[in-house]
């Protein structure tokens, strides 16, 4: 069988790191597209010239990262599959370096202020009419005070996830899908210690509400200014003080 072009030997040090090197090589040349499936360990043990561990290990850490999942099955149906789940694979890396205070609590959150601005803006111009509907299903179900915390918390995730999506720009969606997600537990953790919880869910009901009808005239600079002051106001004024002083560096 003739070689494939692209999928040479490589040298022995450090192989993992290597496979993913070819792995890489052979997507941003356009050989491997999302839907692509990998060649099965055997031939890439056989292509590569390195140890069926070192390309499990390569496998397992694009996993990780959303580049790749991983079919159980046999014959054709099984196998490692090129997917796109960027926002997946940031998620975990994020809270990592959060969690190791690599990126400070504040950081970002301003990073995520400026990120859903700019997704606010956008969606304010171009969210469809099945978005607009998505944000009012998720706002009655937050007007609901009888919601616990965590469902509470669980709805306003998909609101703001909604909204970035909205947007229209896939990188920024997923950077901000990210962000959010990265910084869930220890927001979660802020809502559970609050003492006022029926008063704080009230203030961010009457604010998703502004913001939702800002997007829904189309006033860009209102969604824009409305959702950076929302994410800085629960932050400061809200999450902080309820937050172990550990997790605010």
């Amino acid at each position: 069988m003739a070689e494939p072009t692209g999928w040479e030997p490589v040298p022995r040090s450090r192989t993992f790191e290597l496979v993913l090197d070819r792995i890489e090589e052979q997507i941003l040349a356009g050989k491997l597209r999302v839907g692509d499936r990998l060649p099965p360990e055997r031939e890439l043990v056989e292509l590569l010239g390195v140890s069926r561990a070192a390309i499990r290990e390569a496998l397992r850490v694009l996993e990780a990262q959303g580049v790749v999942r991983a079919k159980v099955g046999t014959g054709r149906d099984s196998g490692s599959v090129i997917t796109a789940l960027p926002s997946a694979g940031l998620t975990q890396l994020l809270r990592f370096h959060i969690a190791l205070a690599n990126f400070p609590l504040p950081d970002v959150v301003d990073t995520r202020a400026a990120l859903e601005r700019a997704s606010a803006r956008s969606a304010a111009g171009q969210a469809s009419e099945q978005q607009l509907s998505r944000l009012r299903e998720l706002l009655a179900l937050m007007d609901d005070p009888a919601l616990s915390r965590e469902e509470f918390s669980e709805h306003d995730v998909a609101f703001h996830v909604t909204i970035a999506e909205a947007g229209g720009n896939r990188l920024m969606a997923d950077l901000t899908v990210a962000v959010r997600n990265a910084v869930r537990h220890p927001l979660l953790a802020a809502f559970r210690r609050l003492d006022d919880w029926p008063a704080v869910a009230a203030d961010l009901r009457v604010e998703h509400h502004a913001i939702y009808q800002a997007i829904a005239a189309g006033d860009a600079q209102a969604a824009g200014d409305l959702v950076e002051s929302h994410i800085h106001r629960f932050y400061h004024e809200v999450a902080l003080p309820a937050l172990p002083a550990d997790t605010e560096s």
